[in-house]
Order: C-alpha cells, then sequence, then structure tokens
C-alpha cells in the first residue's frame, strides 16, 4: 500500500473514530451537572466522558490497525514496540470547558511515523466543525480546502494563547510575552482547548498561537493542519521538538517569525537552548 493510500485509508478511520466519540461527548453534555468528575492533579480534571470517549476510539483505531501503537492521554501507552505508527489521543481537549458547559472542546486524533506526524483529525462536536489534514494533500474543514491566513503584520494579528494552569514556574516569563504581544497585536484570545486554537490556526481564523508546557496529544493533530494549511510550527528554540518539550510556537509564515522572536526574548533561561 503506497503513502497516499495508507493516508487516505488511515485518515478515515480517525474520522470514525472522532465521530463516535463525538455522539458520547454530546450525549454527556446534556447531564453535565450528575457527571463524575475526578481530580488527575491540580486543576486538571477528568471525567467519566474523557474515559468513555477514549475507549470508543481506541476500540475502533486497535480494530483497524491491531499493531499501531498508541499514546492516549487518559489510558497512557498500548501496543508499544509493534509498529513504527502510533496514533496519538485527546478524547477530550477542553475538558474544563466540557464540565462548566463553555462549548470550546474537541476530540484530536494524530498518528505518527516516528517522530513524525502523518494525519491529523480535530473534531469540534458543539459546532460540528471536522478539521483534517495529511501529509502532502492539504488541510480541510469539512471537505473544504483551508489555508492559514494571508496577514503579514503583527499589528493586524489576532493571537491564541493557553494560561499556565498547573505549574506557574515560568509564570512572569508568560506574562512578560503576553504583555508585549497585548500592546504589538490586534488582540489575544485564550478558549481553553489548545487543539482547536492550533485548527483556527489553520483556518485562518487566528494567525499565531503560542503556549509553554503542552502535552503530545494537545498539539499533535494541530500542528499538521497548520503545515498542510501552509503555516509554520516550532518548539521555543526554533526547532521541531514541540511534541517532546511542549512549548509551541505556530503561525502564518510572517507573523510567525515575529512571535517567535518575541518569545524567544522572555523566555525563561531554563528553555533556552
Amino acid at each position: 500500500m503506497n503513502h497516499r493510500i495508507l493516508n487516505i485509508a488511515t485518515l478515515n478511520i480517525a474520522v470514525k473514530a472522532a465521530r463516535r466519540a463525538s455522539q458520547i461527548i454530546n450525549r454527556a453534555s446534556m447531564n453535565i451537572p450528575h457527571l463524575e468528575v475526578a481530580n488527575k492533579q491540580v486543576h486538571d480534571y477528568v471525567t467519566e466522558v474523557d474515559r468513555e470517549a477514549e475507549a470508543a476510539i481506541i476500540r475502533i483505531l486497535t480494530e483497524s490497525c491491531p499493531d499501531f501503537g498508541i499514546l492516549a492521554e487518559e489510558s497512557g501507552e498500548h501496543n508499544t514496540g509493534k509498529s513504527e505508527f502510533r496514533w496519538i489521543i485527546d478524547p477530550l481537549d477542553g475538558t474544563t470547558n466540557f464540565i462548566h458547559g463553555f462549548p470550546q472542546y474537541a476530540v484530536s486524533i494524530a498518528l505518527a511515523k516516528g517522530n513524525q506526524i502523518e494525519l491529523g483529525v480535530v473534531f469540534d462536536p458543539t459546532r460540528n466543525e471536522l478539521f483534517t489534514a495529511a501529509r502532502g494533500q492539504g488541510a480541510y474543514l469539512n471537505d473544504k480546502r483551508i489555508r492559514v491566513s494571508s496577514r503579514i503584520r503583527l499589528d493586524e494579528a489576532l493571537l491564541g494563547t493557553g494560561f499556565p494552569f498547573r505549574d506557574f514556574t515560568h509564570m512572569d516569563s508568560y506574562l512578560a510575552i503576553l504583555r508585549e504581544l497585548a500592546e504589538k497585536t490586534s488582540g489575544l484570545r485564550r478558549p481553553g482547548a489548545a487543539s482547536l486554537d492550533l485548527a483556527y490556526v489553520a483556518a485562518g481564523r487566528l494567525d499565531g498561537f503560542w503556549e509553554f508546557g503542552l502535552a503530545p496529544w494537545d498539539m499533535a493533530a494541530g500542528s499538521i493542519l497548520i503545515t498542510e494549511a501552509g503555516g509554520l510550527v516550532c518548539d521555543f528554540s526554533g526547532e521541531a521538538n514541540y511534541l517532546t518539550d511542549g512549548n509551541v510556537v505556530a503561525g502564518t509564515p510572517r507573523i510567525f517569525h515575529s512571535l517567535l522572536q518575541i518569545v524567544q526574548n522572555h523566555r525563561p533561561k531554563t528553555l533556552q537552548a
């Protein structure tokens, strides 16, 4: 099976899994006050919905691709060492939003081959918006091709970010970046689901995004959406290690460089190369 056919087949499997998870999420959203909610750590929540949606995703993926590895937010690693391919799953990105009834959350599924993301799916169940991308085949929103925005000036840009909510070690650096960008851009937004923020960069709704301390499942699908939509993604050193170090900068080609420079000017010494 050639690379393109493999990506199309596996992308369809990922879409099926994301839609199944969204059915579980939408059903649960009708009865949020009665959900079981637990703390994984301070300010980091998990619900029965996260676990049920993740189980449904894993079931569909493993039925179709039994040898592929899996890295899932709630249940960790599965099938390690069986294949060079690995699914990276966030069954409900934006759990805090979800349990408050704030309609900004998503299902995120990516497929990696070694260290390279091959495809990604981000599905917003509240808006029925399906973002998809496969390497070399472009990025789409509900089957319509999407591109990053054409803005080139930082003072016209709308940027997304995520506030630190678990680890406040680098809060001073984050606030310094926030302050400079607040003064130099058209606006800043913090909706609370990184996978959707990255999808919005791919779709031209945001011109850039940065955040500290994310997990691979927060970024994997969104990163290929952006690169396939003509944008750029890197870590704070300007390298491609964001999935491992958790720090990410993304944007349109021109906005990206201005944003990265400001982030680098204020990043903590411990995060510098």
